[in-house]
């Protein structure tokens, strides 16, 4: 979730119950943030190890974070490059193996394989013998590696030129001309990918591979954390959100009950915009993502979206006009937990609701604006 210190700042408050409150409050909204997942990108050098980096945390050129890519080893050692709005997501963008300074044999110790979750082998063309070892290498942590095959668009387009047959027979050649080169490893599958654009070829399935054989846990953060190509994946995406909504709304019951007036409001609105604005950005609402999709589909999406109401305010981090009387209610929180004991939990119950129903309602709106989107992009 968003840092929500700024909001709680705003209400002046300085009282020993008030940083008792939000101390207990951070703890559990905090824990939202505490799986932690590691990403591993490898490969030889040159095969768009980087444009992949950046493309899965939906950084474009320019923007801070941006992974510098080139056709020279730019990685010479593991770099770490935090997801944008999630920091708990760590992508690393491994030194290509084979190079003078990461020989095959040394990689294993310099890049320290125990701290990923799983790994992605990234090769441009063939998958070599370098690939084969580093892959032989991670079976024996029995942590899971993925092989894609990148820049198929580039490839594709010149085998048409070349006469090559259809973009189905070429993707069809090309996927076979991988598995057999990897067949020792027991038919591993292959993804074929073009970084420029994640919604085609094989990167709908490799999220979907993932899906299945992460833990729960790691998964409902990566689905978060990847950006939307489909209906489907944004489905991913609404499904993890909900389940975090009751952890939210438990954190608004605790700061309910303490009898501060004023407490409970400023707390549950500040809660409730970082995790609506953590929704509108991993749904990829923000401008940048909006516009980079109009300009991928040639459509005027980033204007279209922008009309919506719900938009327009959790840009500004304000509460929708709709979910402000809702939220409002729990005014009554702060009269009821002045009474001791029965008063606190009916105010903890109260705020508990209340912000539970608000954010059920942010989170449907958002998930609405962007099932529209995605039909304007014609993305199903």
């Amino acid at each position: 979730m968003e840092d929500t210190s700024p909001l709680l700042e705003d209400s002046g408050e300085q009282s020993t119950e008030w940083a008792m409150a939000i101390a207990k409050a951070k703890e559990i909204v905090n824990g939202l943030d505490q799986v932690v997942l590691n990403i591993a990108v490898t490969g030889e050098t040159g095969v768009g190890k980087s444009s992949f980096v950046n493309a899965i945390r939906g950084v474009q050129r320019g923007d801070e974070g941006w992974a510098p890519t080139g056709v020279t080893e730019t990685t010479m050692e593991p770099k770490e490059y935090p997801h944008p709005s999630m920091p708990n997501v760590r992508i690393w963008d491994l030194p290509g193996i084979g190079t003078p300074s990461f020989d095959a044999k040394r990689y294993v110790n310099k890049v320290h394989f125990e701290k990923y979750d799983f790994f992605i082998i990234v090769s441009a063309s063939r998958f070599r013998e370098n690939d084969l070892k580093l892959a032989n290498e991670i079976k024996k942590t029995k942590k899971k590696f993925y092989f894609v095959r990148s820049k198929i668009d580039k490839d594709v387009k010149n085998e048409i030129e070349d006469g090559g047959g259809t973009e189905e027979e070429i993707l069809l050649k090309m996927r076979k001309d991988c598995e057999d080169n990897l067949r020792d490893l027991g038919g591993a599958p292959v993804f074929l990918i073009t970084s420029k654009d994640l919604t085609k070829y094989d990167f709908p399935n490799l999220v979907d591979t993932l899906k299945r054989e992460l833990p729960v846990e790691k998964m409902d953060v990566l689905l978060q954390s990847f950006p939307v190509f489909s209906k489907q994946s944004l489905d991913w995406k609404y499904q993890a959100f909900n389940k975090n909504i009751w952890q939210v709304a438990a954190a608004s019951g605790i700061v309910g009950a303490a009898p501060v007036p004023g407490l409970s409001f400023a707390v549950d609105t500040a809660m409730v915009m970082s995790f609506l604005t953590g929704v509108y950005r991993s749904f990829g609402l923000h401008d940048k993502a909006l516009e980079k999709l109009s300009e991928t589909v040639d459509k005027p999406i980033l204007g279209e979206v922008k009309k919506s109401k719900i938009i327009q305010e959790i840009s500004k981090y304000m509460l929708t006009s709709s979910m402000q009387p809702k939220l409002l209610a729990s005014a009554a929180v702060n009269v009821l937990s002045l009474i001791p004991v029965a008063g606190s939990i009916a105010a903890a119950t109260l705020s508990y609701k209340t912000t539970r129903a608000v954010l059920q309602q942010g989170l449907d709106e958002l998930y609405q604006v962007a099932k529209k989107v995605l039909e304007m992009a014609d993305l199903q």
